[in-house]
């Protein structure tokens, strides 16, 4: 099994950055072998939205909603992956999720998917 914990949501002002964590954890080195990192986000009212994805061998995805403002990006040293957001508007207050996905290592040829708690994100003045 893998443990997510995402960190560093908050309140911030229009116009104003953070950087988002989430640390992958596990019982079992072998199930850290993500193939797939995601940060996605659920507003009020709202369905969840994926703003963005980064598999392993780098390449790296996101919502037109954030191009150019959020980057995802991987910290080998704490086994995470971070969203740095830029420019940050109202619109981009939500409950940030990061999930990822693992071939376990009980069983590599299936895939599964782990979620974190989520962290919220207040966009204000």
């Amino acid at each position: 099994q893998v443990q997510l914990v995402e960190s560093g949501g908050g309140l911030v002002q229009p116009g104003g950055s953070l950087r988002l964590s989430c640390a992958a954890s596990g019982n079992d080195p072998k199930d850290l072998t993500i193939t797939h990192w995601r940060w996605s986000r659920q507003a009020p009212g709202k369905q969840r939205e994926l703003v963005a994805v980064r598999e392993s061998v780098g390449l790296t995805n996101y919502a037109d909603s954030v191009k150019g403002r959020f980057t995802i990006s991987r910290n080998y040293r704490k086994n995470a992956v971070d969203l740095q957001m830029n420019s940050l508007t109202s619109d981009d207050t939500a409950v940030y999720y990061c999930n990822v996905d693992f071939p376990p290592a009980a069983a590599p040829w299936i895939t599964e998917t782990a979620w974190g708690q989520g962290t919220p994100v207040n966009v204000s003045s």
